[in-house]
């Protein structure tokens, strides 16, 4: 049993790691200094290690870019502090008991600060004294008090506001999930640092009263001993205690105004990348105000009665040193010659470059090209808004799809005309149109009641009947029922457009991952179970993409990805996906094609037609792709499909065409781009509690050989 105990205490003192042990045998030699008497050489050592604590602590202050590399300050300073009362309590104890016997009773750098100080003078040492404390309480402690306070109020005052900053950069991709977690640390961290800092401050104001009051303690106890208890003469008395409480205080207060000049530095730090070394050197060294500086300083020195030497020194060396840092920096903004930079060490600009990747320019995911004649649309200090329009217009289709569209990338062009434009999407053409900078564009909504003076043009992003007028005709545009808006908005509208019709293609599996990403920090199970571990990432990017093309919005990731989740184990196919997510969103669907009185108007096949075309695909087993329709039964469905789409939008309503859930995937596809504005569902897709009103019903009448 012996043996297990032993072999316990060496693996416990095995793990001990000795660094660690340095706070807590500091504060057990505070505890023992403030009980046990210490002898007069280990006071040396104590003065001069407290010294050497104080004189690190002011370096690290002054050598810090930011107050958070610091920010173990606060418990420094308690600790110092209290090491510092600690070797006052120690150093009174003794010269209290043995102060009678000499002045090196307490040690030599007792003694060495008292006589240094003093000279002789005990009256002077005392009032020097007495100035490095009102300095240390009335000055530094004071003031570096009051930063603290109103540093702390003002950081928890900016905490919500930082919050919602590193929020709003983490939902527009500027920055990643781990990146947030820190900054949120770091700002958690400063208001702590801030909030310690307000209290470590009166640490330091209480130890300044505290040095007062030994002193007058030592002094007046001294003497009362001296006299007292060891028949000193009180001339006698006062030179010896004097001089031992001047020590005592002069080797104590000199480490706490270091200190207090510390705090002082940190909570008046302004926030750089650099220290605060390289702030003044580089801030302060303004040749014009060394030069006025100089020229005030000689106009001085001139002056009847006052030292001109001194002062027209002092004028030659700031003139000096201005020179020095003119000359310097107009050397530094000299371009440097070819053999400049060779003999630098620098490679020939002149050399021909090996061709390398960074040259080759990656495809922008979406640009906007302009002529120079649309530059001013561009420039906001010149009115222009077209970059808020863009902004606006992102945000805008980042909220509806469900995901961050990417950054639109403008720049001007000198091979288009001047009042061109070109939106591109993956280094594709999709969309031109032209703008007229200083008018107006107004918009035929159909039907108007007068002509407008301009020039006639169609409406880029629908192709309507416009008029590009002059701004003072505005309001009797309106008036005639025109839709006006300026050149910026025009150009943001046609970007909306296309951006829409290309939702599919903006979204890439990055983009993907990042809504993962976002799923995952609310529902980690969810996400974890389905991917990658039942459908790889490429398949839930497509099947996203899918719903996107079919103008269903991804913002209800939840639902989709228990959709997905519950139906993977039937099929891995992106389609067939597709069509089982859709009905988990139906009511989604539903809400933006309601009627006013919340009913759902819908058209429907001809049920000897929907039969034919239910029949057609079910031969070829769900293949999409090789579904191919005898051309005259293909043109007469179409026909039919765009003049029932017609007469339903011109009664006011939404065109929506419910099929049956096997038919539906295949014709939603094919109507796509030949019915334009046609919503194709199925009926399992509509919520059982919704109202529905049949309205039109889509037969051929007539087939096409």
């Amino acid at each position: 049993m012996a043996t297990l105990s032993l072999s316990t205490v060496r693996q416990t003192l095995s793990k001990i790691d000795a660094t660690g042990l340095g706070i807590p045998l500091l504060v057990l030699l505070i505890m023992s200094m403030l009980v046990l008497p210490l002898p007069a050489w280990l006071l040396d050592i104590l003065f001069t290690f407290n010294i050497l604590v104080s004189l690190i602590v002011i370096m690290v202050s002054i050598g810090i870019t930011r107050p958070l590399e610091f920010s173990s300050f606060p418990a420094i300073l308690l600790l110092t502090t209290m090491l510092r009362l600690a070797l006052n309590v120690a150093s009174t104890r003794v010269v209290l008991i043995d102060g009678h016997t000499g002045p090196d009773a307490a040690g030599k750098v007792i003694q060495a600060f008292g006589e240094f100080v003093i000279a002789g003078n005990y009256f002077v040492g005392i009032i020097v004294f007495a100035i490095l404390i009102i300095i240390n309480f009335m000055v530094i402690t004071k003031g570096a008090g009051r930063v603290s306070e109103v540093s702390a109020r003002f950081m928890l005052d900016a905490m919500p506001g930082k919050q919602m900053a590193i929020d709003a950069d983490l939902n527009a991709g500027v920055i990643d999930q781990e990146t947030a977690k820190k900054r949120r640390e770091e700002i958690s961290q400063e208001a702590d640092l801030f909030g310690s800092m307000d209290g470590a401050s009166k640490f330091v104001r209480g130890d300044a009263v505290a040095g007062l009051i030994i002193m007058l303690i030592n002094i007046i106890g001294g003497i009362i001993v001296g006299v007292a208890q060891h028949d000193l003469s009180l001339k006698v008395a006062g030179e010896t205690y004097v001089l031992l409480t001047i020590g005592d205080g002069l080797v104590a207060q000199i480490p706490a105004l270091f200190l207090s000049l510390a705090t002082a530095i940190v909570v008046t730090r302004v926030t750089t990348s650099e220290s605060m070394t390289d702030q003044a050197k580089n801030q302060l060294s303004s040749p014009s105000a060394l030069y006025i500086s100089a020229g005030i300083l000689a106009i001085l020195g001139v002056v009847p009665g006052m030292p001109t030497l001194v002062f027209l020194a002092l004028a030659g060396c700031a003139a000096g040193i201005a020179t020095m840092v003119l000359r310097r920096r107009n050397e530094e903004q000299r371009p440097k010659t070819p053999e400049e930079i060779v003999a630098a060490g620098g490679e020939d600009p002149n050399a021909p470059k090996e061709l390398d990747w960074d040259d080759l320019d990656t495809v922008d995911v979406i640009g906007l090209e302009i002529g120079y004649g649309l530059i001013p649309l561009v420039n906001a200090e010149t009115g222009g808004q077209l970059m808020t329009r863009v902004k606006g217009v992102r945000k805008k289709l980042s909220a509806e799809l469900g995901y961050l569209v990417q950054p639109v990338r403008i720049r001007d062009s000198l091979t288009l005309d001047p009042d061109s434009y070109t939106i591109i999407i993956n280094g594709v053409v999709r969309g031109k149109g032209e703008a007229k900078v200083g008018r107006e564009l107004a918009i035929s909504p159909g039907q108007v009641y007068g002509t407008l003076e301009g020039l006639a043009t169609k409406e880029p992003a629908f192709g309507l009947d416009a008029v590009w007028i002059d701004p003072s005709q505005r309001d009797y545009a309106r008036t005639l029922g025109y839709t006006v808006v300026d050149a910026a908005t025009a150009i943001a509208t046609h970007l909306n457009k296309v951006l829409r019709e290309s939702a599919a293609e903006l979204l890439s599996r990055d983009e993907t991952q990042q809504l993962l990403d976002k799923l995952a920090a609310k529902f980690p199970k969810l996400v974890e179970d389905l991917v990658p571990a039942k459908l790889p990432l490429g398949v839930v990017t497509r099947v996203l993409q899918n719903l996107l093309e079919e103008g269903v919005s991804i913002r209800d990731m939840r639902s989709i990805m228990e959709a997905l989740s519950d139906a993977c184990v039937k099929t891995q196919d992106p389609h067939e996906l597709t069509g089982l997510v859709r009905p988990r969103l139906g009511r989604m669907i539903v809400q933006a094609l309601l009627d006013g009185q919340d009913t759902l108007p819908v058209m429907t096949l001809d049920p000897a037609l929907e039969q034919m075309l239910h029949n057609v695909v079910q031969q070829h087993r769900g293949d999409l792709s090789n579904i191919v329709l005898e051309p005259g039964l293909a043109e007469g469905l179409f026909r039919a499909l765009r003049e029932s789409t017609k007469n339903v939008e011109d009664a006011g309503n939404n065109a929506v065409l419910v099929v049956s859930p096997v038919l539906r995937p295949w014709l939603s596809r094919a109507a796509r781009h030949r019915v334009e504005g046609l919503t194709v569902m199925s009926y399992s897709e509509i919520p059982d509690d919704q109202a529905v009103k049949v309205i039109e019903t889509v037969e051929i009448r007539e087939r096409v050989a």
